[in-house]
């Protein structure tokens, strides 16, 4: 029997009823349909996971007792940061999903000089919106309890000034160096920049030289921004996260 998890953004205390709206009502109620005395795995983002019991269910919401906290220990020792490049619809929101999945602990939607999706103030907070769902689904899926922090979109220039000190890294297909031969240590940060469809301009890669990213080649064959930074953030995570063999 799967264990069905939902996300919550409020305090779960042991021995308490909680009352449950929103994303995880809809999902618990609306979409899998679940009845009073069913058993619900709950997550806040704290790092454990609660198990409850639905105690009751309505047209707008559901509630349920909190039973027994759990700390999970699921989160990698290395921690990436993921500087994508904004791409089209569905491609987006395939990136931020399966990033989560393979452990990235930080996003930033980035607008570089070719990026070709456009976010004013309204369209920029409804996608953060809808971004930070498909982040949290996406935990809900692979057991995470720790939500990656979602930055709000940002111009290249504009975030390359703000970086905390970590190792950093960029895929650029005519790189000296492989991917391959950049060793981070365990508990490190890494900050990996992926371009758009389009790539990176020159201009976008000289600022980003400037910061101390080294360029690196993934392979032999130039892979789509929907691809790139899934493959990239594999390949750490084998070589120095929790993939290592």
């Amino acid at each position: 029997m799967r264990t069905i998890r939902s996300f919550t953004e409020q305090a779960l205390p042991i021995g308490t009823e909680v009352e449950l709206e929103g994303h995880a009502a809809q999902h618990l109620v609306r979409v899998l349909r679940l009845r009073p005395g069913d058993a619900v795995v709950l997550f806040n983002g704290d790092g454990h996971d609660y198990r409850a019991t639905l105690s009751q269910v309505g047209k707008r919401g559901c509630s349920a007792m909190i039973e027994s906290a759990q700390a999970v220990h699921n989160e990698s020792p290395l921690r990436l940061h993921l500087l994508q490049a904004i791409a089209r619809g569905e491609k987006m929101d395939l990136i931020l999903q399966k990033a989560t999945e393979l452990g990235v602990s930080e996003i930033t939607p980035i607008v570089t000089e070719r990026t070709e999706v456009k976010l004013d103030a309204e369209r920029s907070e409804k996608r953060l919106a809808h971004w930070n769902g498909v982040l949290r689904s996406a935990c809900e899926q692979s057991g995470r309890t720790r939500v990656p922090l979602l930055n709000p979109p940002i111009g290249l220039g504009h975030c390359l000034a703000d970086l905390a000190p970590a190792q950093r890294a960029i895929l650029h297909p005519k790189a000296e160096q492989s991917l391959s031969e950049l060793r981070p240590d365990r508990d490190c940060a890494v900050q990996l920049l992926i371009g758009p469809e389009g790539g990176l301009s020159e201009r976008d890669l000289q600022a980003a030289d400037v910061v101390g990213f080294r360029r690196y080649r993934l392979g032999p064959r130039i892979l789509r921004t929907e691809t790139a930074g899934l493959v990239a953030l594999a390949v750490l995570q084998a070589k120095a996260g929790d993939l290592a063999a």
